[in-house]
């Protein structure tokens, strides 16, 4: 479809909540998206392109057609939403890994010897499933903890089958397992055990620990130290391995404090889990960076939760994501549980939020190499200025004059985001006498692009983007004469704030490209635009030196073009010469003019 047929097709769909899938070409899903009102929602996407970010734009481009799916409630709406995202796994929406790569733990309790055992996924199988857990590594070893405060078996062997066919084995004499294949050990004590692991994994450690306590006691009160001494030490472990151990699952911290950071490369959405209080544990996931991180903290806190079938009592966020009501709501549904989203502007739970960000920030800053940073940066600017190449060579422009005298310009140059000074050109414009910064601007562009035409040294290599100090009137004036010359380069003016920092960029057609809110690009521009404008002022201030310094000689009669040179050479400055005797100035200079020099400079001592 065409881009009109598709904005046809956008606005021939119902005020309704609903989902839409946008599809490439191949009829692939590339995006899910959820709508309160599907007309309103996805006629954007075609209308007001020139808002859109960069990432939305590049989804909007490759858009073939699209479906939808019409729901009853903006709540239903959200479910759907999430149902098809993990189904589809679309290319532009923000995806943590596959929930293939988290393992679970299974017991299966039809059993007549249930055991803890591995699982990579979650079957409609009857058993019991807890997790997900952070990696295969950590699911074995809350088993093997679990088993070993419990004593239960880690071996092979099959149960009953295998009772009394072979001697203990080495766990046994180790004291990890009580010995379950031996003939003594009854099977509803081993059924009890395992339901005591059942507790702690569904999170109820509080309730295990008193129970265990209520026995410890009573057989110290019957005289029975030897059980009395067991029940302790699994009353100890149990208190650390309920907190420590399975708070990545999520079903015991009851606060998760959300934190975001991302580098020019790398993006990081951590998870802190707290008990009590007391921070026990993170988890974390690295993506690439994206241009709207709203976006990506509303999509990876739906999905992390969600994929996990767990959650804590209050989730502290970040960033304000849309739908807080509805994901809170669909949690109660879904795990019948009330869990609270909050994001705060102040005290003790931003300092947690702010905690997180710092943990995000480190993990982010870690995986980002020196190079990933040059090229994310330069990536993040090739898409939020739609250029058809990366922007490996830049080069800036500003003009400096002061009440139109001595009007000069810079040229400097940043490849890969670094200045190239053995680049940078100086220009002195020409036969101009009043202040006019447009007309300044359109000689140096001309003359810089007419020694690349001519193929002149300094000057072969063609910019990706031109950057101009000013509006959209300087960049459009340099726009027209480069067109007058055959050329069609990006032009953008770097536009300033109050505190002349460049905060948007603009093009010839007047669309402003704001830069501040991806940090990475905007300390790039402001670079640029710092460096152009102090090598702009430098050479006019040494013009202006050097026109203020040879007037002063010039005034004096005698002195012409050969006497100040000679003057200067042998005394070094203007001041050197006004602080001379005649006899002093007589070694350079007849003692006419030696003593029209000092009547010049010592006329007001007169």
């Amino acid at each position: 479809m065409t881009r009109e047929e598709l904005k046809l097709a956008a606005l021939s769909l119902p005020y309704e909540p609903g989902v839409y899938l946008m599809k490439n070409a191949d009829d692939t899903v590339i995006y899910v998206g959820k709508a309160k009102k599907l007309k309103n929602r996805v006629s954007q996407y075609f209308q007001d392109t020139a808002s859109h970010s960069p990432k939305t734009k590049r989804m909007v481009s490759q858009v073939d057609h699209f479906e939808t799916i019409t729901a009853a409630t903006e709540f239903e709406a959200l479910v759907l939403e999430c149902s098809l995202i993990k189904h589809y796994m679309p290319k532009y929406n923000i995806l943590l890994k596959d929930d293939k790569g988290y393992p679970y733990l299974r017991a299966d309790m039809t059993e007549a010897y249930p055991k803890l055992k591995l699982a990579n996924r979650v079957l409609d199988d009857g058993a019991r499933y807890f997790g997900p857990y952070g990696s295969r590594g950590k699911t074995k070893q809350v088993i093997d903890t679990i088993c070993e405060v419990f004593k239960l078996p880690t071996c092979s062997r099959v149960f009953p089958r295998d009772i009394d066919k072979e001697r203990p084995c080495l766990n046994f004499h180790m004291k990890t397992c009580d010995g379950w294949c031996r003939h003594e050990m009854k099977q509803d004590d081993y059924l009890a055990r395992i339901r005591q692991a059942i507790l702690l994994l569904e999170g109820k450690y509080k309730q295990l620990a008193l129970s265990l306590r209520e026995k410890m006691e009573t057989a110290a009160e019957e005289l029975d130290f030897e059980h009395a001494a067991q029940y302790r030490d699994q009353l100890k472990a149990i208190e650390v391995l309920g907190q420590r151990q399975l708070v990545t699952a999520g079903v015991m911290a009851d606060t998760d404090v959300i934190g975001w950071h991302q580098t020019e490369a790398k993006a990081c959405f951590a998870v802190l889990h707290f008990i009590g209080g007391n921070l026990m544990d993170k988890d974390y996931e690295l993506l690439s960076a994206t241009d709207d991180p709203s976006d990506a903290v509303s999509q990876l806190v739906k999905q992390y939760y969600l994929v996990r079938n767990a959650a804590p009592k209050r989730i502290l966020l970040p960033i304000a994501i849309d739908d807080a009501e509805l994901f809170s709501q669909l949690l109660l549904e879904k795990l019948q549980k009330n869990v609270r989203i909050i994001i705060p502007q102040r005290g003790d739970n931003k300092k947690l939020v702010e905690l997180a960000n710092k943990n995000a920030k480190e993990e982010a800053e870690r995986a980002t190499s020196a190079a990933e940073r040059v090229s994310g940066t330069m990536k993040l600017l090739q898409n939020m200025l739609a250029l058809t190449q990366l922007p490996h060579r830049l080069e800036a422009y500003d003009i400096s004059n002061i009440a139109g005298t001595d009007i000069v310009a810079s040229m400097t140059v940043f490849v890969d985001g670094k200045p190239k000074k053995s680049d940078y050109k100086r220009f002195k414009v020409e036969n101009l006498d009043d202040q006019d910064d447009y007309a300044s601007m359109r000689q140096v562009l001309c003359r810089r692009f007419c020694h690349y035409l001519d193929g002149d040294k300094g000057f072969e290599e063609k910019p990706d983007a031109l950057l101009i100090d000013g509006g959209q009137v300087h960049a459009q004036t340099v726009q027209e004469a480069l067109l007058a010359m055959g050329l069609d380069l990006p032009i953008f003016g770097m536009v300033k704030d109050d505190r002349h920092r460049t905060r948007a960029l603009v093009t010839p057609n007047g669309q402003e490209i704001g830069i501040q809110a991806i940090p990475a690009v905007f300390a790039l521009i402001g670079r640029i635009q710092e460096e152009t404008h102090r090598f702009a002022i430098t050479y006019h201030r040494t013009l202006r030196s050097k026109r203020i310094k040879g007037s002063k000689l010039d005034e004096i009669d005698g002195v012409g073009k050969m006497r100040r040179l000679a003057l200067l050479k042998h005394f070094k400055s203007v001041k050197a010469i006004s602080e001379a005797s005649v006899q002093m100035l007589q070694q350079v200079v007849p003692e006419a003019v030696a003593r029209a020099i000092y009547q010049h400079f010592h006329h007001e001592e007169k």
